[in-house]
């Protein structure tokens, strides 16, 4: 069937039928996050296949996942108690988007980073309840527990709970400096939200779901600034409560966050230590890391495990400090954050699609291996279950608390028909790296408000180790902050003083070079900041941010310093003194979300205080070249195959490829294309580009050689008295490749019809005979032939008529000879005395014939062609002895 309203009836009294429940009609609605324009669009298409109506709504309640596969796009449900999908759901226009999947027991919502696309499900029907769009890209996500769902902006520091049967959003949102992290649930219905910029981590509480959805927000609607949104029961009103803050770090340093069954542990990046909140409890742990850190999403259980890609380290923390550690096998750094999962630890490998299981004291018990993952492995714990799915291919796996695992097929074709597509190839191996301490910062930049400073880089090269932090100096005292913290306020200067900073980047192997900032001088005379910024992403690369000119209050304006923001990062983009600033191609993570604040300078080296951020804007720019083409020459004339993987689309979605061989384009949505009609045996390369709104990406080339007729060699024939063979060389041309010889002789020709070369033999029709022959190959390309005809000749046998009646009279008539195999009058060609010798042609049978004592009691049903009387004639072997011992399968049949 397909989702749709049109279901809605049918589906709702099953589900009453099924669950016992009254039902409540859930109409569709629209979303729209903090800071970000979007657009009502018409319902995602969705075609499900599966389960009945009634049994889907009881089996929504059991332990299950849904999974996304990229390459089919869709969106399967796995029961974990068997691990098979019992429902796929096809998600048109998404293949090969990468996908958030947020789910609970009831609601479904997808949200497509590719296109920005989110869709709510209503789990009970599998109907599409509300779709809307966000800005496409890395940056806002999804969160949801039982009825409650957010969206967090993390670039533009917005969090706002909507409802989920319409997408419609729920009270005011709980706004932040932009650049925050995290943004999941704990076991309580909390959710914990880091502000890197702050140090700190904050728990929200959503408001109960109002009795009915609200209607939808209109089309291109903005909640920026809007207080009460729609018109329905669930706009504006009572919203979520921001309900605990908590100091976790100094300002500026990295925070990552895990949530817990009770609260939240937020690692510190940039200093190593890991804080646990639980109720009115805190309590910090400073952790020795090799390197920078990584904590899942959700921890399951007490310890919290914390990874080290590089270096593949893996550390177990528990209340009092690290309880086990261990390294993971393998080489890279394609590591997952360690998931903890009964009493075990999970560690996931992208680069070889393995999951190292380790027990609680660090020992290596398990590996999974997920065969065709190539790329990235998603592990979630839920229901009860350890669910690890692979988007880029059919498989995932489940594994319950017992550790048993069960293997998936995504595309089991009990539930859904059709060939799975092709799983993309395994990626090169690692190269090793060459590692050392860090670069130093580049570009080091300070502006001077009142009282403070502001102090801006560009990150240090890592050389070959993750950069851990970043030192600043040159203020109060020294200040350490995030490797991805790279605009800092730097507070309790004098205004009147000169102050210089200089900033060095940290890794594993120790501290790198300092680089100096320009001298800056405090002062309260600071001009007002920009009212208001812009941002367009342009399809170069480039982003374009823009601002009215800021007043001075009284003094020049010098120069304008804008600040990127994205989730949970902050960096200079770049100095100008226009009212523009253009950000390089390439400065910018193409598909990630940014937002931008301004701060303007006056002619005495004073600096305002930021600007409200800019819009969110996705950096974007021609698709990356084609993966891993491949050109080759199917069996077919003129023809040749061209396949190849996805490549970085690079913030917009791909909407198709252009092949062109031999000077024709063909446009394909696919990764695959035939070309035909080129010429046989030569070279065709095939020029394979990516497309998207900004245009045609590079190009990737392969080339294969188009098959050809095959050519032939003959070889010398050989015979015997009953068979010619006829030898031959064949070049296939690459195309499978069949011969046929042709023999003609005393009048006759035959075929041996198509069949495998090399040496072909074929029965002969007459002994002593001239022949000649023809050969012929042939492919799909065409046929050849192999010349004009050769000669061969049968060998020959002879036969002498033998009848001896030791002076008797019996033989004295001689033999006859006849036309048939028969002794019958009419048929009588003449006798023919004992001792004559005539050439044995062939053998046909015939009457039995028993010469007794007149020939050794020979008989026989055979009898023998010759020439008798310039006539074919036909004697009984019985009476004629043949010269090559008398045997009579020495002649061939005759015909």
């Amino acid at each position: 069937m397909t989702g749709g309203d049109g279901a809605a009836p049918d589906l709702g009294k099953a589900l009453d039928d099924a669950l016992a429940k009254p039902r409540r009609r859930i109409p569709r609605g629209g979303l729209v996050t903090g800071g970000v324009v979007i657009a009502l669009v018409a319902a995602m298409g969705f075609t499900v296949l599966g389960l009945g109506v009634a049994d889907n709504a009881v089996a929504n309640y059991d332990a299950s996942s849904w999974m996304w596969s990229r390459a089919k796009s869709e969106i399967a449900r796995v029961n974990g108690l068997t691990g098979r999908v019992d429902t796929r759901v096809e998600v048109n226009q998404a293949q090969n988007h990468s996908m958030q999947v947020t789910q609970t027991d009831r609601f479904l919502i997808l949200r497509d980073l590719t296109t920005g696309q989110v869709s709510s499900l209503d789990l009970a029907t599998l109907q599409v309840m509300a779709t809307t769009r966000t800005t496409s890209g890395l940056g806002v996500s999804i969160a949801m527990r039982d009825d409650a769902a957010f969206v967090v902006d993390a670039p533009q520091g917005i969090v706002r709970q909507l409802d989920p049967r319409s997408l419609v959003p729920i009270g005011e949102p709980v706004r932040y400096p932009p650049g925050i992290a995290g943004g999941t649930f704990d076991g309580t219905g909390r959710l914990w939200v880091a502000v890197p910029s702050e140090g700190t981590v904050s728990a929200i509480t959503p408001a109960p779901l109002p009795s009915a959805p609200a209607d939808p927000l209109p089309t291109g609607a903005a909640l920026v600034g809007v207080s009460n949104p729609g018109t329905g029961g669930s706009g504006g009103g009572v919203g979520p409560a921001l309900v605990k803050t908590v100091t976790v770090a100094d300002p500026s340093h990295d925070l990552a966050v895990t949530t817990l069954d009770d609260g939240v542990a937020v690692l510190d990046r940039t200093s190593g230590a890991l804080t646990t909140v639980r109720g009115e409890r805190e309590h910090k742990v400073v952790l020795s890391l090799p390197g920078i850190g990584l904590v899942p999403p959700r921890t399951n259980g007490a310890q919290v495990p914390v990874t080290v890609a590089d270096g593949r380290h893996v550390l177990v923390v528990g209340d009092g400090g690290p309880v086990a550690q261990f390294v993971v096998p393998g080489e890279g750094d394609q590591l997952r954050p360690a998931v903890a999962w009964a009493g075990r630890f999970y560690c996931a490998d992208d680069r070889t699609g393995t999951v190292s299981v380790f027990d609680e004291h660090g020992q290596l018990v398990d590996t999974i291996d997920v065969k065709g993952a190539n790329g990235p492995l998603e592990l979630e714990v839920r229901e009860n279950y350890l669910f690890i799915n692979a988007p880029n291919s059919s498989t995932a796996r489940v594994v319950d608390d017992h550790g048993q695992v069960r293997v998936v097929d995504k595309y089991a074709d009990d539930v859904l028909g059709d060939d799975p597509p092709k799983d993309p190839p395994k990626p090169p191996p690692v190269k090793e790296k060459v590692i050392g301490k860090p670069g130093a910062p580049r570009a080091v930049t300070a502006t001077a408000g009142d009282k403070l400073a502001r102090v801006s880089w560009r990150a240090a090269d890592d050389n070959g180790a993750a950069i851990t932090k970043y030192v600043v100096e040159g203020g109060p005292q020294p200040v350490e902050v995030g490797a991805r913290q790279r605009s800092i306020e730097i507070p309790g200067l004098t205004n009147g003083e000169t102050y210089r900073f200089s900033v060095h980047a940290v890794n594993g192997k120790g501290a790198g070079p300092v680089k100096r900032s320009n001298p800056v001088m405090p002062t309260a005379d600071v001009p007002d900041p920009p009212a208001s910024v812009t941002a367009e992403a342009r399809p170069d690369g480039t982003v374009r941010v823009s601002w009215p000119a800021a007043n001075g209050q009284g003094n020049r304006i010098a120069k304008y310093a804008v600040t990127s923001s994205t989730a949970g990062a902050t960096a200079p983009a770049g100095e100008t003194a226009k009212t523009e600033l253009i950000v390089p191609a390439g400065d910018l993570d193409y598909g990630t979300q940014y937002a931008f604040t301004v701060v303007a300078v006056s002619d005495k080296g004073a600096a305002s205080t930021p600007s409200a951020a800019s819009d969110t804007v996705v950096p974007f720019t021609v698709p990356g070249k084609p993966l891993n083409i491949a050109a080759v020459a199917p069996d077919a004339a003129g023809t040749i195959t061209v396949s190849w993987g996805v490549p970085a689309d690079n913030g917009r979605p791909i909407t198709g490829y252009a092949v062109t061989v031999g000077g024709r384009t063909v446009q394909t949505a696919g990764t695959s294309q035939t070309v035909t009609g080129l010429p046989a045996g030569q070279p065709a390369t095939a020029s394979v580009v990516a497309v998207n709104e900004a245009g045609e990406g590079p190009a990737a080339t392969a080339t294969a050689t188009t098959i050809d007729v095959p050519t032939l060699t003959l070889g010398a024939a050989t015979a015997t008295s009953t068979a010619i063979s006829v030898p031959m060389t064949v070049n296939t041309r690459g195309s499978a490749t069949q011969c046929q010889v042709s023999l003609s002789g005393n009048g006759r020709t035959v075929a041996s019809g198509w069949t495998t070369c090399g040496t072909i033999t074929m029965a002969a029709w007459r002994a002593g005979t001239a022949y000649t022959y023809t050969v012929e190959a042939r492919n799909n390309a065409g046929t050849v032939n192999g010349g004009a005809a050769r000669g061969v000749n049968t060998a020959a046998v002879n036969g002498t008529v033998a009848c001896n009646d030791s002076g008797g009279t019996y033989c004295d008539d001689g033999i006859g000879v006849y036309t048939g195999t028969r002794q019958v009058l009419a048929e009588a060609l003449g006798d023919t005395p004992n001792g004559t010798g005539y050439g044995a042609w062939c053998k046909k049978a015939g009457s039995n014939i028993k010469a007794v004592q007149y020939n050794n009691n020979k008989a026989s049903t055979w009898w023998v062609q010759i020439t008798f009387k310039n006539k074919v004639g036909y004697i009984p072997f019985a009476w004629l002895n043949l010269n090559n011992g008398d045997n009579i399968n020495g002649l061939p049949t005759c015909v």
